[in-house]
């Protein structure tokens, strides 16, 4: 099932990782959060996963516009972007779709900042596997 942008990566995690990381600062995304759920599971309850990062993302002025259109919605930020092996060999990536905050909020105000930040992330998460590929997968 899909829930926004998806790309798997024909590289290992911590190359992708790198790659994220460059590709979301390239759309003007600056990384303000990073949960390492991999070592916080193992930490907390003892259990193993492959490398999984959440990264959670934000571009100021659509941010600031979101919580002008509605204070209410920093619940839902930042965005966010996760990072995780597959295996050895391939990683996936991938990022909830921002029309989720629209519908979750009912205020079609945060429409423009949705389409904006997704398109920014769609772009990024795109940029990650070649052309022939299409893309997001």
């Amino acid at each position: 099932m899909a829930f926004g942008s998806r790309a798997v990566v024909g590289q290992p995690w911590e190359v992708v990782l790198g790659r994220v990381r460059d590709a979301l600062g390239e759309q003007g995304f600056e990384v303000l959060t990073e949960l390492d759920l991999s070592a916080t599971f193992s930490a907390r309850l003892g259990v193993e996963l492959p490398p999984r990062v959440v990264l959670g993302v934000s571009w100021g002025p659509l941010a600031y516009a979101a919580l002008q259109a509605e204070p209410s919605v920093g619940v839902l930020l930042p965005w966010h972007v996760v990072v995780r092996a597959q295996d050895g060999a391939t990683t996936v990536v991938e990022a909830a779709s921002l029309q989720l905050m629209v519908a979750i909020t009912g205020n079609p105000d945060l429409e423009p900042v949705a389409d904006d930040a997704g398109a920014r992330l769609a772009v990024a998460i795109a940029s990650l596997t070649p052309a022939t590929c299409g893309g997001n997968e």
